[in-house]
């Protein structure tokens, strides 16, 4: 079902459509700093054609974030466009290494091109939720120095369209470490990915709202790198293990290669698919997903990143011994299935009083087993052995799917 056919379906009508064109504009930006000073800078601007993000709600976010980008018409002062996002960045800046180096991490951004002049403000919040550093700069359609691209070459198939890529929510799954004699090893893991998402609810009951791309991309070397292994290989993104020295952390910094990778493809959000069997992962709020395919907890953890990268979820998971807090008892976080009780209501106490099965006040998670709470004893945001998402969970998730479908009232 579209989404404009959904919207009228029940009742909702359509907001007037913003002064953009049908096309993408890729914004590249640096995120610079250390634990004193934090910049942001842009890099480049190009354009591709067709515009594959959502097409409701488009000057809201669903949840705050860590960061947000905003568009504003500079005639009319409206907002054409908003999103919020989490960056690598932004969590290296909770590390000790951050308190004694400057490092630079690469951020891409897709917004709609604008018919008009323009104003992008990207804005980055601490963990008390206020701003810590805001940048803005001008869009002009007619600038020469923005360069117009074409469609990425790179082999593909859908593995699962569940409708228009404009009408839908589109998922890049991108290969990483697959060299030419693993093409067919890639699509079967690209297939068990998307197997593992739609076993679970909320995303089982929205199949036709989700395409799933597999994107082929072929790599120099197999496998990925493990640093502490002194292993380093050629791959289309460049990730490695032991990011901030933790040896299950698989992320990457080399976003400009990723989205270069991806040009003019349909998608909104990226899972990354690493051909090993090394445990391990990473997930970013609207950033990416990216997780190892061949270890025997492909299935949930693959899950649980998604839950990061798509649903905006926090970790359940907690530690005895946890020195920097990362949520603080006066700001109740942005996530939500976690809570320091201090917006309480905001949260899921309303399941509570409705007398939700399983639904309760479960103390530890975020990290930290005092200070933060989660709803249920277990959930896949918890541990690989969750038998799914629990209901504070699943109701985040379909609302973060049914802001990128049907409109507001």
């Amino acid at each position: 079902m579209k989404k404009t056919i959904l919207a009228l379906a029940i009742g909702i009508f359509l907001p007037l459509s913003v002064s953009a064109s049908d096309n993408t504009l890729r914004l590249d930006y640096i995120f610079t700093g250390g634990c004193s000073t934090t910049d942001i800078a842009l890099s480049r601007m190009s354009v591709t054609p067709f515009w594959y993000g959502r097409n409701v709600n488009m000057d809201s976010v669903p949840v705050t974030g860590n960061g947000d980008i905003r568009m504003v018409d500079d005639r009319s002062g409206r907002t054409l466009y908003a999103n919020s996002f989490s960056t690598l960045f932004q969590e290296w800046l909770t590390t000790d290494e951050s308190k004694k180096v400057v490092k630079a991490y690469e951020n891409t951004f897709l917004v709609p091109m604008p018919d008009e002049p323009a104003t992008v403000t990207v804005r980055l919040f601490d963990s008390h939720g206020r701003t810590v550093c805001e940048y803005s700069h001008p869009v002009n359609p007619d600038d020469i120095l923005i360069s117009r691209k074409g469609v990425s070459s790179v082999e593909r198939k859908y593995i699962h369209k569940g409708g228009d890529p404009k009408d839908c929510i589109d998922v890049v799954i991108l290969a990483e470490g697959y060299d030419a004699s693993e093409k067919d090893l890639f699509y079967a893991d690209a297939q068990a990915a998307v197997d593992a998402i739609f076993s679970h609810e909320p995303f089982g009951s929205h199949r036709e709202h989700f395409n799933f791309l597999a994107v082929a991309a072929e790599s120099r070397d197999s496998g990925v790198s493990v640093p502490r292994n002194g292993t380093w290989r050629q791959t289309p993104v460049s990730s490695n293990f032991d990011t901030f020295y933790i040896e299950r952390y698989l992320t990457t910094n080399h976003i400009f290669d990723l989205h270069d990778i991806l040009e003019g493809l349909p998608y909104e959000h990226l899972i990354i698919l690493a051909n090993t069997d090394v445990y391990g992962g990473g997930g970013i709020y609207n950033s990416y997903t990216l997780t190892t395919a061949h270890h025997e907890k492909f299935p949930p953890v693959v899950v649980h990143e998604f839950g990061h990268s798509f649903g905006a979820l926090a970790d359940e998971y907690d530690y005895d011994s946890y020195d920097d807090p990362y949520y603080f008892s006066d700001v109740e976080p942005w996530e939500q299935n976690i809570t320091t009780k201090c917006d309480f209501s905001s949260k899921w106490q309303d399941m509570i009083e409705a007398g939700v099965p399983e639904v309760g006040l479960q103390e530890g998670a975020g990290y930290q087993a005092k200070g933060v709470w989660r709803a249920c004893e277990d959930c896949r945001m918890r541990t690989n052995d969750a038998a799914g998402f629990c209901p504070v969970c699943q109701r985040a998730i379909e609302r973060i799917i049914r802001f990128n479908i049907v409109p507001a009232r």
